[in-house]
């Protein structure tokens, strides 16, 4: 309907209300008798015709969407036809010799209340009862009657034009709030209940209310989901509202790091603040995952000036202009340099240019098999490339250097992992006679990431599967990316030179119930996306490994972060390997970074003793 089709009709509309109101009013108050002047109602009717278009103009009741109408519009209704009809009494005043009907006014003010009133809220009545059904909308149960749970049913029922889903009623597991109900809705159960109602109430779809979930509760609520074959949709988590990233409104999907995610570490936000606001901090592997987010979230720090550095052009292109989008009203100065870590010259340079207090160093070839069948390339950009930077950032006085490593680096029985454990011993080296704070810090595998499973899974469901899962047994430890990267910048305000910290990664997960869960959320069956077992893959552990309780320090020093326990480096092996590194053949180098890791498992057994 156009906009000039709407205001004739609701102009006609109030005009026939209006003209006829006062004398049905007159015929309420004085039925059947003469006393009534009819020129004065006639005029008076006239009046009120007049007066209330004027008042109506004036508070704007022609141009608000009805659709939407509150309590607001409904005030304002009172407000025009109230000033309309005590016009109108003025009027009666002066042609009636002085005399009012009072009682006829106050019941046509009331008609015109009833009238003018009930039409607007019968169309946003109607609309809501007949035409969302005819819309084909979705039947949407929210799981929690709360503050969320109020928004949401309120933005749904006041959105009929646009939105796709209806909702139906309410779950929630608190007993007060058993058969209540929250904008006309009623809490229908309890989360166990969910999939009796979806059958019985015929659901399509279920919106879980709750952003303030803690950790295992948004699985057992996604459990009782998946028994449905509703599509299941969730609100932000309470972090991204409370910072205002997005509004409650904000659907998402149900992710697998939703499943996984663990309750958010409170950071130390003034040390980090005093450690990175007005420092210039250089981040290596600036274009992958986790030296991605590190980036992100030094920005929200702002630092002088952030050098993003990465061998990918594509990667750090996109970096840059990412970061220049989100971020670039600060003062931050953003960088972008391609530079591979393996040249060191390149790298030297880098860091006497932009001089650095703070280095994270994220470049790193992480993929297991595929390092397995070229150990060459790991060495040299695992090892040579961490002591490329490292040697630098030692040579140019940098304050703080920071290398993020790995779980895989514990009794490592893969060429990643070991490469990952000699880059440590690289760092721990440089840090007995460096003025440079150098740490490492561990962390197991990063959900998202690009070497991460999940990626992988997500490409096999949209192609219709199968799911390729190595083991039915093989477990690992998993944290989001932006946990990760937190807890890296984090550790980096507590070293004091030598450290190697170990962050908490949580339980262990099966990685085939994580292809289920991934499937399920995807909106598929195991009949329709089948998992198949492929086999453990060169290089791979069925179970990765956490520092045992004889190589971690037992007390925290900070939420989730703790010290391993490591000895000194023997810097002559280190040497002997740098020194006939290209003399090496792939088994040989094999052999000789599992001698050297083997040799400190060995010396820290010793000491232990």
């Amino acid at each position: 309907m156009t906009y000039q089709t709407r205001l004739t009709l609701l102009i006609l509309l109030d005009s026939i209300i209006v003209s006829t109101a006062i004398f049905i009013a007159s015929w309420i108050v004085y039925p059947f008798t003469e006393v009534l002047d009819m020129n004065a109602i006639i005029i008076s009717a006239v009046a009120l015709l007049i007066f209330h278009h004027l008042f109506a103009l004036i508070y704007k009741l022609y141009n608000k969407v009805w659709a939407y109408a509150s309590v607001g519009e409904l005030l304002a209704i009172v407000q025009a036809i109230t000033l309309s009809v005590i016009a109108a009494g003025v009027v009666m005043y002066f042609v009636n010799d002085f005399a009012i009907y009072r009682r006829a006014l106050l019941v046509t003010w009331m008609l015109h209340i009833i009238l003018i009133g009930g039409s607007r809220f019968m169309w946003r009545i109607f609309r809501d009862r007949y035409i969302a059904d005819a819309k084909n909308q979705k039947r949407t149960l929210i799981v929690g009657a709360g503050a969320a749970g109020a928004m949401i049913a309120r933005q749904l029922k006041s959105d009929h034009h646009n939105a796709e889903l209806s909702p139906i009623g309410f779950v929630d597991d608190d007993m007060s709030k058993q058969k209540m109900q929250v904008y006309n809705l009623s809490v229908l159960g309890k989360v166990k209940d969910i999939p009796s109602l979806v059958e019985k109430l015929n659901i399509e779809h279920i919106v879980i209310a709750i952003p303030s979930l803690r950790n295992g509760a948004l699985e057992k609520i996604v459990v009782e989901c998946n028994k449905t074959n509703a599509k299941v949709q969730m609100i932000p988590k309470i972090e991204d509202l409370m910072t205002g990233k997005v509004s409650v409104s904000n659907l998402k999907n149900v992710e697998v790091e939703d499943l996984l995610g663990r309750e958010p570490v409170k950071l130390d936000i003034d040390a980090i603040s005093e450690y990175v606001t007005g420092n210039t901090v250089m981040v290596t592997g600036a274009g992958g995952s986790i030296g991605s987010e590190i980036c992100r979230q030094i920005m929200r720090f702002t630092p002088k000036k952030i050098v993003l550095v990465g061998h990918g052009e594509f990667s750090i292109y996109t970096i840059d202009m990412e970061l220049r989008n989100k971020f670039g009203n600060t003062e931050t100065e953003i960088i972008p340099v391609i530079g591979d870590v393996q040249d060191r010259e390149r790298m030297f340079n880098i860091v006497e240019a932009h001089q650095p207090e703070i280095i994270y160093h994220a470049a790193a070839h992480k993929h297991v098999p595929l390092m397995e069948y070229n150990p060459h390339e790991a060495v040299k950009n695992n090892i040579i490339g961490t002591k490329n930077v490292a040697e630098a950032a030692d040579t140019f006085g940098i304050h703080t250097f920071v290398m993020v490593s790995t779980d895989k680096a514990v009794n490592p029985t893969n060429v990643m992992g070991a490469t990952k454990r000699v880059a440590e011993m690289v760092v721990q080296d440089l840090s007995q006679r460096s003025k440079t704070k150098f740490v490492a810090v561990r962390f197991g595998n990063v959900l998202g990431s690009r070497g991460s499973v999940i990626p992988l899974f997500k490409k096999q469901i949209e192609k219709g599967g199968p799911v390729t899962v190595t083991h039915p047994d093989m477990t690992r430890y998993f944290m989001t990316i932006p946990e990760a990267s937190r807890l890296v910048i984090q550790a980096g305000t507590l070293a004091r030179g030598g450290e190697i910290f170990v962050l908490d990664m949580g339980e262990p997960v099966k990685i085939v119930d994580l292809a289920r869960n991934l499937i399920k959320l995807s909106g598929y069956t195991e009949d329709e996306i089948p998992i198949e077992f492929a086999g453990i893959r060169p290089g791979e552990k069925m179970f990765e490994e956490l520092l045992g309780e004889d190589e971690v320090h037992p007390d925290a020093v900070y939420e989730k972060i703790y010290v391993g326990r490591t000895v000194e480096v023997d810097a002559s092996m280190l040497v002997d390997l740098m020194d006939k590194f290209d003399g090496y053949t792939t088994e040989n180098l094999k052999d000789e970074l599992m001698k050297i890791v083997y040799m400190e498992k060995t010396l820290l057994a010793v000491k232990g003793s």
